[in-house]
Order: C-alpha cells, then structure tokens, then sequence
C-alpha cells in the first residue's frame, strides 16, 4: 500500500455562503474528519469584499491543519490576499497571466475539460495541477463537457503533473475515478450536500478513495 501513487480530497466550496461563521465551523469539522488536501474558494460573481471576507475567515481553519486555500478564477485577488494558488477555467484568466499575477511560488490549476491536448499544454506551460471533468452529472455548475475516467488512467501513465477529476464525483463514485489514477478529487454538493453531514462526508471519500487506490493497477 505504501507504494502505490496518493490520491487525495479537494474541497470546493458552495457557490454561495450565506453564513460564514457557521460555515467555518462546518468546514473545521470536515476537515478533522479525515484528509483533505485544499480547499477552493469558489464563490463565482460574488464582489471582492465577499471573497476577501471569505479568505480571511476560512484560510486560518485550514492553515491550522495543514490544507492548502486555492481561490477560485481570481489570480488578481489570490495574490493580494496571500492565499496558496489560483485555479482557473478556459474562459477565465489565461495561465500565463495568472501565473504572471500570483508569481511562481503559489499553485496554479487548470480545466481542461475532457481534452489532452489543453492539459498537456497546460501541463507544459508550468500548470501545478491540470483538472478533467465532468464525469458525472453535476448541478453545482454547468459543465460542457462528460469525460471518461479511462483520460486519467491516460494521464497516469504519460505524465507527472498531478491530475484533479471534477464534475458530480460523489462517495458512491469515487472509488472508480481514484482506481482510474486521479490525484485528486475536487467535490462541491458531493461533501457539503452528504445526508449524514459533511464530516461524514468527508470520512467515506477517504474510506472509498483508499479502496480505490488499493485496487489501482
């Protein structure tokens, strides 16, 4: 088991917190609940102050366990606000001016949709991570492509920048997408939207990705 390549849990938030302070709380329980790589900040259209409130409450309770704050489309922004990366889409910033913008010490992610070809230059440019999805039906945001898990087993084997499945991953899926080679697995209503809480959540995606990589080839 301990030689076999990690796969870890990448938080994204709700798009919208209503409650910040009760969110926090919730988020602490989750990420003491088992393992969680990042946590993305993804609150799309909301106005600066938001975001920055939003930064400056949750980035301590992460820090605090050693989860890295990846902010959402946003390179101006994570850079003044000091968090750990960026992530941005196809229509968003470009990487090369997020990369411009956050510097070459913090972590910039890329979609990519269900395409190689972006990820691999992506991945050439200097991407830290490239992201491929949906592979499932999702309503957290809209998503214009359906990727099969067989790209990340793909992607596994060609090249060594770490790969983030995205897009209706849930407990009851997750064991597949780790067993197919993702690094990482970004989920939103997957965690937040559990029956049993989020902290239950986040346990069975560690139980299940576990699972997963043991049965990995």
């Amino acid at each position: 088991m301990s030689d076999l390549p990690a796969c870890r849990l990448y938080l994204i938030t709700p798009p919208a917190i209503d409650d910040l302070a009760a969110f926090g709380r919730e988020l602490a329980h989750a990420l003491d609940a088992g393992d969680v790589a990042a946590l993305q900040i993804r609150l799309k259209d909301a106005p600066d102050e938001v975001i920055e409130a939003a930064v400056d409450v949750l980035t301590p309770i992460c820090h605090a366990r050693d989860v890295a704050v990846i902010l959402n489309d946003r390179p101006d922004l994570a850079a003044k606000l000091d968090c750990d990366g960026v992530h941005v889409g196809q229509s968003d910033t470009s990487y090369a001016e997020a990369r411009r913008l956050v510097g070459k010490d913090r972590m910039v992610g890329v979609t990519c949709h269900d395409s190689r070809h972006l990820a691999m230059e992506a991945a050439e440019a200097g991407a830290d991570y490239v992201a491929f999805g949906a592979f499932y039906p999702t309503t957290t945001k809209e998503a214009p492509t359906r990727a099969d898990p067989e790209i990340l087993s793909i992607w596994q084997e060609s090249m060594e920048v770490p790969c983030v499945a995205i897009g209706g991953i849930t407990v009851d899926n997750a064991r597949e997408i780790a067993r197919a080679g993702a690094d990482f697995l970004a989920v939103s209503s997957g965690v937040w939207n559990h029956p049993e809480g989020p902290a239950a959540a986040v346990a069975a995606f560690n139980r299940e990705i576990a699972r997963g990589l043991a049965e990995r080839g």
